[in-house]
């Protein structure tokens, strides 16, 4: 339909054994805006590794990071999210230039990433954690996301589940996340259109 199904290696997800050996667990700073008139927006469609190359791979998107946020504890780490006892979703916060990009084209991207109707879970992937969610920033991206919500519905007989919230606080996932897939040797590049390999649906 309208959601782009990772490719499944196995029973297994890729392994980057030449990186993650050693597993950096520092946290860095969140993004902000590095000017006025550029734009953030935060999404949720499940494991963020692929969601992140998804947007970095789109021209006017400035800067991506992977991260926690919807949930009720102040701060969070990969684990606490995992027991899904924090309440808070995988995430990307991205810093996009409107003038490039506009929010309605980031949420075609958003769209076609996941399977909106799976309630907590992406594919094997299941807990509240991977549930999708859009996180707006103002109040236009609010209506643009429930006008795009209405339009998608439209293409799906069960129910979308997508939650569409404001955005409240953002907390960067460990180091070891950030930029995950290229790190591992997929393409990053502006306009690519490779396969991105993750585990499967």
């Amino acid at each position: 339909m309208f959601y782009n199904t990772a490719k499944r290696l196995g029973s297994r997800f890729i392994s980057f054994s030449h990186f993650m050996n050693t597993k950096d667990h520092s946290i860095p700073a969140v993004i902000e805006k590095s000017s006025d008139s550029n734009q953030l927006a935060t999404f949720a469609a499940g494991c963020f590794w692929s969601v992140e190359l998804v947007f970095q791979r789109k021209n006017g998107v400035l800067q991506t990071q992977v991260g926690y946020t919807g949930g009720h504890k102040d701060s969070a780490t990969y684990d606490e999210v995992c027991s899904g006892t924090t309440g808070h979703a995988e995430a990307v916060r991205l810093e996009y230039d409107p003038q490039v990009i506009s929010y309605n084209d980031l949420l075609r991207v958003f769209w076609n990433k996941h399977n909106p109707t799976q309630g907590n879970r992406q594919g094997n992937d299941i807990g509240s954690q991977y549930r999708s969610a859009i996180f707006y920033h103002n109040d236009e991206q609010k209506q643009l996301a429930e006008a795009s919500k209405a339009k998608m519905q439209e293409s799906y007989s069960t129910p979308i589940t997508t939650e569409i919230v404001s955005a409240g606080p953002f907390y960067a996932a460990e180091n070891y996340h950030q930029k995950y897939l290229e790190k591992g040797g997929q393409c990053a590049s502006k306009g690519c259109q490779d396969d991105i390999l993750c585990y499967g649906y």
